[in-house]
């Protein structure tokens, strides 16, 4: 008997629903060791790339324990082997289902619904550094393909936004035309690497930074083994210039420090390396007393991630970073396994063997500042909250050619660099600044005003924090005249991209009820007296579920009461708000006028 097979066109969403509900069987059966490839890998040793990775996860299974749906996702199928079908979706301008929405982050690309129907992309820029000709050619290809910005990050770094599903791939395969990439920026992999923006020009750093960022950069390119760990990792290079890397707010931190002699070791300039630092958790890196060759920072960069590998958490995404996996086992046991797998034994020092650090300046990333080269200078130019359009791109970059070295210099603090400029053509380059519409100067408050994206373009937001930030600028700026450096930081949600914690006045989004009823309103927690490098620590609590509409009032208030209050016109808001409890700095500013 013949049997006549069906033809059957599904809708896009049928599909989607069906690749959805056959994904779910698949990672199933490997949560539960019954596909074929988890069958046959409980029978002998992983092996290839992945091999950590499928050991640490089988170590989780047989414990009893169950993986996180992204470990199954990644299990279920490597990112990196699935790019026909982002080709294919790409084709036709369909959304990814949730597991594949995971994968094409390890491409730099996030599916940001429900905020919007369409991609993010973040790029990779190792120390933040890029070629004038590569920041007018980023302008000319996203202006067909998405929204016609860019947006400087906290990690000194470029992100892309409103990308068409249609749009995906000709964006990422455009960026690596430009000798560019947006590769492993994304998802559970070693995020961009940052380093001094002032690195080889700064007249008072230690270290140049860029030759370690680089090699860091590539070692992680070009090995697969180093992708898919058990959460994102952060990983800073700090030459002790005069713009803060925030060095400390990594999962690794290589600060250049001066080793005196007389202590066993040879002396000049080291590495002194930190871990765990993660301050939307509220710890910054830890001092180890270890000291690293900066020839040694890859090699001992890499087997730290090897450990994390070994031992970070498959199971609770909010506890798979490294300063979990140090918590669980203790600094000297990590160290020692860390110790194993570099195969010789860490070079220690006391406190005392290493020169105080030259102080950072919480301007030099604004305004025209002397470079260490004779008649140079480097200009800090001031983006609003960190967004430039293609037309200052294209701008920028013909500055940077005709004016400077031909470079572009990205900060954490979402602005941009452009050095090597003459000193005679200092004015010809702020005009030309001008001209496109930014600026070179910027009040205390403009200067130190941080927002991440929020949720008109991030699912996890739960305010419109560049909305909120640019109506606390406006509101402040001419209500409050200060004469010593401010930070202001908004975050929307609880990873604490533009990190909160630390910073003069921090505000995370929240929910606030109003009414008698279940209704909320956008609005923020604010905090008080953070600060990082040698200041380091967590604010505390001022305000508990502040309305966004009366956030630029609060802050205003917060600012006056300081300027009233502050023991001498020396002292910082900083040391203001630390000699004072969350509930009397609350007092200080509702009393104020």
């Amino acid at each position: 008997m013949k049997i006549e097979s069906l033809s059957i066109d599904f809708t896009d969403e049928q599909k989607r629903y069906l690749e959805g509900f056959t994904t779910g069987l698949q990672i199933s059966r490997v949560g539960r060791g019954l596909s074929g490839a988890a069958a046959g890998k409980t029978s002998s040793e992983p092996t290839g790339p992945d091999a950590a990775h499928i050991k640490a996860q089988d170590k989780t299974v047989a414990s009893g324990k169950k993986l996180a749906d992204q470990e199954k996702f990644k299990r279920e199928e490597h990112p990196f082997d699935a790019y026909p079908r982002l080709k294919e979706q790409a084709r036709t301008n369909a959304p990814p289902s949730p597991a594949d929405n995971f994968r094409w982050r390890y491409y730099g690309l996030f599916y940001v619904a429900p905020a919007q129907d369409s991609y993010m992309c973040r790029l990779r820029i190792p120390n933040g550094i890029l070629k004038h000709w590569q920041f007018s050619g980023l302008a000319d290809l996203i202006e067909p393909l998405c929204g016609p910005f860019c947006h400087v990050t906290t990690r000194a770094n470029l992100q892309v936004r409103e990308i068409p599903p249609k749009n995906a791939v000709a964006l990422i395969e455009g960026i690596q035309d430009l000798g560019l990439c947006s590769r492993g920026s994304g998802a559970d992999n070693i995020r961009n690497v940052t380093g001094t923006p002032t690195a080889g020009i700064d007249p008072q750093e230690l270290l140049d930074t860029r030759e370690y960022a680089r090699e860091w950069h590539y070692h992680i390119l070009n090995d697969r083994s180093l992708t898919g760990l058990p959460r994102k990792f952060n990983v800073a290079f700090d030459g002790a210039g005069r713009i803060a890397v925030l060095e400390d707010t990594n999962d690794i931190a290589f600060a250049a420090v001066e080793v005196r002699d007389g202590f066993g070791v040879q002396p000049g300039i080291w590495f002194r390396l930190g871990i765990g630092g993660i301050t939307g958790h509220k710890d910054f890196a830890r001092e180890t007393g270890i000291i690293v060759k900066p020839a040694d920072a890859t090699k001992v960069a890499d087997a730290i991630v090897r450990v994390f590998i070994d031992h970070g958490d498959r199971t609770n995404r909010l506890k798979a970073r490294l300063k979990y996996v140090i918590d669980g086992m203790g600094m000297e046991k990590f160290l020692d396994l860390v110790e194993e797998k570099l195969g010789h034994a860490f070079t220690r020092v006391p406190p005392e063997a290493l020169a105080p650090r030259p102080a950072f300046d919480r301007m030099a990333h604004i305004g025209v500042v002397k470079q260490k080269q004779a008649g140079l200078n480097w200009i800090g130019i001031a983006l609003p909250l960190g967004k430039a359009t293609c037309e200052q791109m294209r701008g920028l970059a013909k500055i940077a050619q005709d004016l400077g070295d031909g470079d572009i210099r990205l900060t954490v603090w979402q602005n941009l660099l452009i050095p090597g400029v003459r000193d005679d053509n200092v004015e010809p380059a702020i005009a030309a600044i001008k001209k496109i519409g930014l600026a070179v100067e910027a009040s205390q408050i403009r200067a130190g005003l941080i927002a991440c994206t929020g949720n008109a373009g991030c699912k996890f937001a739960a305010s419109d924090t560049k909305r909120h930030a640019a109506a606390i600028g406006d509101w402040c700026e001419p209500r409050v005249e200060l004469d010593t450096p401010l930070n202001i930081h908004l975050t929307g949600c609880h990873h604490s991209c533009a990190q909160h914690y630390i910073s003069d006045i921090g505000l995370i989004a929240a929910k606030v009820p109003v009414g008698e009823e279940d209704d909320t309103v956008e609005g923020y927690h604010l905090f008080a007296g953070g600060g990082f490098g040698p200041n380091a620590d967590v604010g505390q609590e001022v305000y508990h579920d502040l309305k966004a509409e009366d956030a630029p009032k609060t802050v205003e208030k917060l600012l006056k009461a300081y300027l009233a209050h502050r023991a001498s016109p020396d002292e910082t808001f900083l040391t203001f708000a630390r000699r004072h409890d969350g509930e009397t700095l609350r007092k200080l500013a509702e009393a104020s006028k």
